[in-house]
């Protein structure tokens, strides 16, 4: 496991730290406090949107689901939501924190950890 490319399907990563970002913790935090929120793309594109957030955040979508502590489920859309901000995005789904999601939100909680001591810390 030395040379650990953190290729492995569904792989949190073999070692126990955890980097976030500010985005990241942001959107952590407002899962814990709502737990669900809509997602969507186009046909064409398997990115996922989060509805009036920019490309940045599409992004932190992908790299949390990747680290496993959120899933994004294009077969499970909100009843609902509102209709306005979804566009030119037909697939429409929901983002919810995974069992390893709730545990991080409770450690940064627990912890007290907030979003500026992130940006010292350069989370």
């Amino acid at each position: 496991m030395a040379n650990c490319g953190h290729s492995c399907s569904g792989c949190p990563g073999c070692g126990r730290e955890l980097v976030l970002t500010p985005k990241e913790i942001e959107l952590l935090q407002t899962l814990g406090q709502i737990p669900f929120l809509p997602i969507a793309r186009t046909a064409a594109d398997p990115t996922p949107v989060y509805p009036g957030a920019g490309e940045e955040m599409s992004l932190v979508l992908q790299c949390l689901e990747k680290k496993g502590l959120i899933s994004l489920d294009f077969d499970k859309p909100l009843a609902g939501a509102s209709e306005d901000s979804w566009g030119a995005y037909p697939i429409r789904g929901s983002m919810a924190l995974t069992a390893r999601g709730q545990s991080v939100v409770e450690l940064l909680e627990y912890q007290g950890a907030s979003l500026e001591e992130a940006d010292q810390r350069n989370l």
